[in-house]
């Protein structure tokens, strides 16, 4: 792991680390009730483990083998883990399929990943070419992070994003590309700081959108407009059918959850 990004690893024992790996799942998966569920029926527990076991041979020197206890943990359980790649302690992934790490990806720890998540390579030369996740981060189904890119501390990254740059401590990031929309921690992470309020984040094209309709209110009012109707000046002016009316009309705000205005309006 380079130093200069994560901490030095912990040269815990292999079982120690499966362990902390297991007890995780409780802080971030309330749908786990005993240790035995979880070892026998999360297919990201699997995965993690047989990638704990790869690992020190691949460190080792190792080729073959550690690649093909992969190859065994991506026919059993549909995420594919590189041996080479270094992943911290207390590692989460909620439903498993369709998770990829390449080979130099650096994980740190307490980072949870759902299902769908890349971290993915941009080059094909030899060296650093997938991203550095630091520790307490949540990236969301679907997600891809693609390049040697660096993910701070606590970052959250919405579902099906793209993260294509450098993102800093304890930001949210969505979009295609991924981009900041939130900087507030949340006031209830879990005993390790992980912060799983990932759905609760603002929608930059929504809030743009939404802007230029206010502004396009104001524009008819000044010119004495109304309705979508050239020249209207009168409500029956409007348009006689709408399929997108809840897109025009400004929002029920009494409808909306306190939580979401709340970010929203932080954003």
């Amino acid at each position: 792991m380079t130093e200069a990004v994560l901490p030095r690893a912990d040269r815990s024992s292999l079982w120690r680390l499966i362990g902390e790996d297991v007890h995780s799942v409780f802080d971030r998966d309330p749908a786990a009730r005993t240790r035995f569920e979880v070892y026998t029926t999360y297919p990201g527990v699997h995965a993690v483990i047989l990638y704990r076991l790869a690992h020190p041979l691949w460190r080792r020197g190792w080729r073959w083998l550690p690649r093909f206890i992969s190859y065994i943990a991506r026919i059993w359980t549909s995420i594919d883990i590189h041996p080479g790649a270094t992943i911290g302690r207390r590692f989460f992934i909620d439903h498993g399929a369709g998770v990829v790490i390449g080979e130099t990806a650096e994980i740190g720890d307490n980072v949870t990943l759902y299902h769908g998540v890349t971290l993915g390579g941009t080059s094909w030369r030899r060296g650093k070419r997938h991203p550095t996740l630091r520790n307490g981060c949540v990236v969301g189904a679907g997600a891809k992070i693609l390049g040697p890119v660096t993910v701070g501390t606590g970052v959250k990254v919405g579902a099906n994003s793209v993260v294509v740059g450098n993102v800093p401590d304890g930001r949210t990031v969505v979009g295609i590309p991924a981009t900041v929309v939130k900087t507030r921690r949340s006031a209830s992470p879990n005993p390790h700081g992980v912060d799983l309020d990932h759905h609760l984040i603002p929608d930059p094209v929504a809030g743009a959108i939404s802007c230029l309709l206010d502004r396009i209110r104001v524009l008819e009012q000044e010119v004495g407009t109304h309705g979508c109707l050239p020249g209207g000046t009168d409500p029956e002016n409007e348009c006689r059918e709408c399929d997108a009316k809840q897109v025009c009309e400004p929002p029920d705000q009494s409808a909306v959850p306190a939580a979401e205005r709340a970010i929203a309006e932080s954003a």
